[in-house]
Order: structure tokens, then C-alpha cells, then sequence
């Protein structure tokens, strides 16, 4: 029987404690008395838990009481389970919950306040907010968007722990879809071994991986197809697996049977030309400097006629519906310096191959976390 991988453990509470101070100057410098939160990335950092998106709930963060979480009765044992929070309200199925979260506020003698909105978050929807302004019409809503997406942006010690773990996971997943990637396969035969070896090894998601072959294997975010695996198909394999909600990822292509000396020299520039940006991702440095590296590079080789998608972006903790992080890109024009310990999925394609690794920045430069050899595989 497989025995269950050794874990790190669980954010402490001091960790949890620390974010909320550090949030809380923010909300203090923007004069909001009270913040709302719903986006589930927000309320996994903050809370620890992480409700699903059949209800409305959300948390309630005064500037200087205790927060307290409004929820579905149905999901309290998993809250209780999973959060810190001392203080929760709980709504049944009957109840409307947008109403709920208005009466919690008023309850806690912030009905003529200053409150701030996720104006950016997927489940405060128009009708929710416009909802909650006709039942709270003394509070002044000002908007709360980007700032906790930002704050997240440089990882604590632990956080780089999970993301590491994930990127063991993704190195494990690869090998498993390299074994089985072979001519007369299916796609999907591919896709499951890949999936069962990322649950055995501690993912928490479902879509773990994303695989594309032959004439497809261009389109990076293409759906799964059926087509049996030939002689002289590139296979893309991307695993996404999460643990504990922090993603890592990474690509990797295989020819089946011998590849082309062209496809080998492909392969062979494009990795040195990413390596090449890897080295530039010190702390410090622009980002539009280190994106030119790989955009203007795969161009100057003829691999491409233009380059108008981005190089690299935000990983980290990430919930659904997004199914990547954009708060920080890397394009041409990206006005913005490289820290310590923030992590990006850096990735290139050319021709119908595709390399990406996990990164994270350090001050000698980029470091990858996700190890497996970086080649055509074959």
C-alpha cells in the first residue's frame, strides 16, 4: 500500500495574525473602518478557509475589533476546521445571505461607516453589490481593489515550503506522462497517469494537468481531446497541480519517436534563451528588462514571426475561477522591479513545443523550483 507523503505543517496562527496587522495599516491608510472579503484567495489568506461559490459568504475585518466570518451552516464543521477565527455567523439555505452580511454589519455598529469592496472579486457580482448598497444606505463604499492581490505578491518562508512541494509534484507528474506518452496511447490514458500520480503525491485540485498533442500541441490552453498518440506527434504536457491552494507548474514537450534535428535545435535554442532570462530575475531587476530577454530572443532566432503573449506570471496561492494569476506580468512594456521571493510560471512556445519552470527570485537571480531536466524528451 502507498504510504502518504510527509507534509509541512499548517500556517500557524501567528502567521495568520501577522497578515491581518499588515493588512490592517492598509485599510487604516485608506480610512476604511471595515473590509469585506469574498474572493476565495482572501479568504483562505486571511482565514484559513475557503467556502465554495453555491452561497454568497464572505468575511468581515473591522480596523480594530475581532473579524468575524459569515457563513453556511452547511460549511461550519469545514470552517471550524480550518480556520482561526474565534467569531462566525451561520445562514441556512433558506436565508438570503447578501442580507445576513448587511444585518452582521449593523449588528457590530458599523452601519454608517466607511467600508471597503472588492470591486475585482468574482462573487461580489453587480446584483450582490447593488444588493448591499440599498441595505446599508449610511455606509460609504469605497473601492478595495488590487491591494490584497498585491500583498500576497512576496511569499513568507512557509508559503515558498507549499510551493515547493507543488513543484516536486509537477517534476513527479511529468515523469509519469513522459512513461505514458508512448504511439497507439490515448490523450486521455496520458492525462490519467499523470493525475493519478499527482493525487498519490498530495495535489488538492482536480484539473492537475493539461495535455495537447500532433497538430494541437500548439494550442496551450486547448481542451481534452481523444486522439491516439503517433509517429511524430509532439506531446505538450503542463502540470498545474496545487497544495494546500499554492500552484506550481511547468511544461514539458515529447516526440514521440525520434525527433527532427530541427525540432532538437528548436528546443535546444529556446531553452538557452530562457535560461539566459532566468539569470536576469534577480531582485532588483525590471521586469520589462528580464520579459525582452525571452520575447525579443525567440524572435531574433526566426522560432517566431511576432511575440504578443506575455512570458511569465503570478504563482502562488490561487483558487477557482481563475485559473492563473495576473496581478504581476511580464510583457514589454511591464513597469515594475523584481523581489525577493516572489514566484512566477515563466514559459515560452515555439514551432509546437513548449518550456516552462516554476521560479522564484532571489538576489543572484531566478532559482527553479520545479527541477526536471529541461529537454525535448523523446
Amino acid at each position: 500500500m502507498t504510504q502518504p507523503p510527509l507534509f509541512p505543517p499548517p500556517f500557524p496562527v501567528d502567521e495568520f495574525a501577522s497578515r491581518l496587522a499588515a493588512l490592517r495599516t492598509l485599510m487604516a491608510e485608506r480610512h476604511v473602518d471595515l473590509l469585506i472579503v469574498d474572493q476565495f484567495e482572501h479568504m483562505v489568506y486571511f482565514s484559513g478557509y475557503r467556502s465554495t461559490a453555491a452561497m454568497y459568504q464572505a468575511l468581515l475585518i473591522p480596523l480594530d475589533q475581532e473579524p468575524v466570518a459569515v457563513i453556511r451552516a452547511l460549511d461550519a464543521p469545514v470552517f471550524n476546521e480550518n480556520s482561526w477565527f474565534a467569531a462566525w455567523v451561520s445562514f441556512d439555505d433558506n436565508a438570503n445571505p447578501v442580507k445576513v452580511v448587511a444585518e452582521t454589519i449593523i449588528a457590530r455598529g458599523f452601519g454608517a461607516s466607511v467600508i471597503g469592496v472588492e470591486r475585482d472579486s468574482h462573487f461580489l457580482t453587480v446584483n450582490r453589490a447593488l444588493e448591499l448598497e440599498s441595505l446599508l444606505p449610511d455606509v460609504r463604499f469605497v473601492d478595495f481593489s488590487c491591494v490584497m492581490w498585491e500583498m500576497r505578491q512576496v511569499k513568507s518562508p512557509l508559503e515558498l515550503t507549499y510551493i515547493e512541494v507543488a513543484a516536486e509534484i509537477c517534476d513527479r507528474v511529468v515523469v509519469a506522462g513522459l512513461d505514458a506518452a508512448r504511439a497507439g496511447v490515448n490523450e486521455r490514458e496520458v492525462l490519467a497517469a499523470m493525475t493519478n500520480e499527482a493525487w498519490l503525491k498530495g495535489a488538492d485540485n482536480a484539473l492537475v494537468a493539461v495535455i495537447a498533442s500532433g497538430s494541437r500541441s500548439a494550442i496551450l490552453h486547448g481542451s481534452l481531446g481523444g486522439r491516439m498518440l503517433a509517429e511524430g506527434d509532439i506531446v505538450h504536457m503542463e502540470p498545474v497541480p496545487q497544495f494546500r491552494s499554492y500552484n506550481s507548474r511547468i511544461m514539458r514537450p515529447k516526440s514521440i519517436g525520434a525527433p527532427t534535428d530541427e525540432q532538437m535545435r528548436t528546443a535546444e535554442t529556446m531553452i538557452g534563451i530562457q535560461d539566459e532570462q532566468f539569470r536576469a530575475m534577480k531582485a532588483g531587476a525590471k521586469a520589462r528588462d528580464v520579459d525582452r530577454i525571452v520575447r525579443e530572443g525567440i524572435v531574433a532566432a526566426k522560432l517566431r514571426d511576432s511575440y504578443t503573449n506575455i512570458t511569465g506570471y503570478t504563482l502562488g496561492l490561487k483558487c477557482q475561477p481563475r485559473m492563473s494569476d495576473f496581478t504581476r506580468v511580464f510583457l514589454a512594456d511591464s513597469d515594475w522591479q523584481l523581489e525577493k521571493n516572489q514566484i512566477f510560471h515563466m514559459y515560452t512556445s515555439a514551432r509546437g513545443m513548449s518550456f516552462s519552470e516554476t521560479i522564484v527570485v532571489t538576489p543572484e537571480g531566478g532559482k527553479r523550483l520545479t527541477k526536471k531536466e529541461r529537454r525535448l524528451f523523446f
